[in-house]
């Protein structure tokens, strides 16, 4: 999409940021979910305005991240001021529920069953 030269150098990320270097209070991982609840607007940061039209469907940050070709800890101050802002909303995955005790055994038995056949 928006993809940057490799010779971007600090300078053009400080002003990106604001001279940030962390995204602050809200956390985002590689694999959350983002989608924009507005389209940009006139006068918006152009990558901020990349963000909303990449994230009309839900994107993973690490995604984000690969489209504008910029640091994952640069994208996640960008998304923390969209998400202040309430332009995007996160939806952080939810982890698969753990049985306590051990796994399923009728599924353990599948497997080493395909296994004996390899």
């Amino acid at each position: 999409m928006n993809r940057r030269a490799p010779d971007d150098g600090p300078e053009r990320l400080y002003t990106l940021t604001g001279g940030r270097s962390r995204a602050g209070r809200r956390a985002f991982d590689l694999v959350t979910l983002v989608v924009s609840e507005c389209n940009p607007v006139p006068g918006m940061q152009s990558e901020h305005a990349a963000i909303l039209r990449m994230c009309r469907h839900p994107v993973a940050v690490v995604e984000i991240a690969a489209d504008l070709g910029l640091p994952v800890s640069i994208v996640k101050i960008l998304l923390c001021d969209l998400l202040d802002a309430g332009r995007i909303t996160a939806r952080h995955p939810r982890p698969a529920p753990v049985k306590a005790g051990l796994p399923d055994t009728e599924l353990l038995k599948q497997v080493l069953v395909g296994l004996h056949k390899l």
